[in-house]
């Protein structure tokens, strides 16, 4: 049945029980990590398996995602809602009382599978039950949840495990997704079904291309990237699989996806600018807690508060940019965040081991700042223009390009890191000779060969080795930051309905 936004009951509470939901899985995205050292023994695992931990959840979600329009048509978008949160609360559950690595990696696989169409369908809710004029407001709220939860959930997950156990960082899903199930049973509007035919050939082909990209980035630094035949059979499937199912969605009859929803240039750039912000975001966030670990010898819990200020920042800046996208120019706003965003990563390239803490947190907050004032306007405009009826599928292949731009960064600036401190390593020992006389003036006893003196040295080296190669990571996504600028002229500034106005229909 239709249903217009003016006639949406409880739609605070609706919002209220999408976004815990939505925040529920988006922290699982990250809340693990820190618990994986806790787990190996509890688990029998090596430090080289445990990180399947990670990867099956990773693959499973990547893989599901795109498949969430079809199966909110079929089965509709309240009940697949509500299954996804009880199966991924249930899998929760499961992962919580593991007994060994399989049983784990077996019931992340199952979290993954449940919890991939809780982000994209928590998305289209709030754009169906907000008018168009008050999407900003909806997707501020909805980004707020996307954004800070990567941030939080390291923080979360350390406090919890080193409190309590590492069981506790899936334990703590329960409750949240209880709440959050009840809301969605009690408020959530029926949505009238719409039959389509499955294209299975159509699926598997994005689900193999997706699915060997996920396995190749997410194990690429374990075996040593392309020196491994893994990697390059994992390289092979996903080529064969993008290009297969591309082929396939330009000739086929009735696609998996209908091509019809890339025509918009709202959401094609839109598409082009959520990977931007994927590599962005979780690649910096990927980078400061070892920085922050390994270089300054901040404890689990410093790291956190010391990273606490930009979810601080982004938060201020949804709040802020909510109501301004009703009256500033998104392509304004957007290009004024990737600049605040540029100039924050700017400020990190300036990073040394010997400086305090502000430089961390002030810069988190700008980054924080620009990251919101990118999210929001671009989460607005990118569906401002396009059919309500493709709103699903939409919403699952932002979600989709998010990750993957995510796990690229990782990826990237991981290698990165690596490389370079071998190479920084080496140019920095090459000028410490005995005849170096910087050396002779400031360790007598290292130029002389003291095992001691030398290994003070070494260590020395490797601080600052490790500090150039993550200076040069921030420097390659302030480039990446700044390339994408230009892409705002894309945009196109849509045209608000009047105040009150049914913009859409809830179809």
């Amino acid at each position: 049945m239709d249903q217009t936004h003016t006639d949406v009951p409880h739609r605070g509470l609706i919002t209220l029980s999408v976004m815990l939901a939505t925040i529920m899985q988006v922290l699982d995205t990250t809340i693990a990590n820190v618990a994986l050292p806790s787990m190996v023994g509890d688990l029998g695992a090596s430090a080289d398996t445990i990180n399947w931990v990670l990867t099956s959840y990773i693959v499973a979600a990547a893989i599901m995602t795109p498949v969430t329009g079809w199966l909110a048509d079929r089965i509709g978008r309240k009940e697949l809602f509500i299954v996804s949160v009880v199966g991924f609360v249930a899998a929760s559950m499961l992962c919580g009382i593991s007994w060994s690595l399989e049983s784990m990696v077996l019931f992340r696989l199952l979290q993954g599978v449940f919890g991939a169409a809780i982000v994209p369908l928590s998305q289209t809710f709030l754009l169906d039950i907000n008018p168009r004029e008050r999407h900003g407001q909806a997707m501020a709220l909805w980004g707020a949840g996307i954004m800070v939860g990567p941030i939080i959930g390291p923080t979360l997950g350390g406090w919890l495990t080193e409190s309590f156990n590492w069981r506790w960082v899936f334990f703590i899903n329960l409750p949240i997704g209880i709440i959050a199930v009840l809301g969605c049973a009690a408020y959530l509007p029926s949505i009238a079904r719409r039959l389509r035919g499955f294209d299975f050939f159509g699926f598997a082909m994005l689900s193999l291309g997706v699915g060997a990209l996920q396995l190749m980035l997410d194990r690429g630094g374990e075996v040593d990237w392309f020196a491994s035949v893994e990697i390059w059979i994992e390289l092979g499937l996903a080529i064969t699989g993008f290009w297969v199912f591309i082929i396939h969605l330009l000739t086929a009859k009735d696609p998996f996806i209908d091509p019809k929803i890339f025509l918009d240039r709202n959401f094609a750039t839109g598409l082009v600018f959520i990977f931007v912000i994927g590599v962005i975001l979780l690649a910096s966030l990927a980078l400061l807690p070892p920085m922050l670990t390994h270089l300054f010898n901040y404890p689990t819990i410093t790291t956190g508060l010391v990273m606490a200020p930009r979810g601080v920042g982004t938060m201020i800046s949804m709040l802020i940019v909510g109501r301004l996208v009703r009256v500033v120019d998104a392509r304004f706003l957007v290009v004024t965040g990737l600049l605040l965003t540029a100039q924050s990563l700017y400020t990190m390239a300036g990073f040394t081991p010997q400086m305090d803490s502000y430089l961390i947190i002030s810069s988190g907050v700008v980054q924080g700042l620009g990251l919101g004032l990118v999210f929001v306007p671009l989460s607005t405009v990118a569906f401002a223009t396009l059919e309500a009826r493709y709103r699903t599928d939409a919403t699952s292949l932002f979600s989709l390009v998010r990750n993957i731009g995510s796990s690229i960064g990782i990826s990237v600036v991981t290698v990165m890191l690596t490389r370079n401190a071998q190479i920084n390593h080496a140019e920095l020992s090459a000028a410490i000779t005995p005849f170096n006389p910087n050396l002779l003036a400031t360790s007598p006893a290292a130029a002389a060969g003291d095992p001691a003196a030398l290994a003070q040295l070494d260590g020395l080296v490797n601080a600052q080795a490790l500090m150039i190669s993550y200076v040069d990571d921030f420097k390659l996504m302030m480039l990446v930051t700044l390339c994408a600028i230009p892409l705002a002229l894309l945009l196109r500034k849509p045209r608000l309905a009047p105040a009150g106005a049914p913009a859409a229909h809830m179809d």
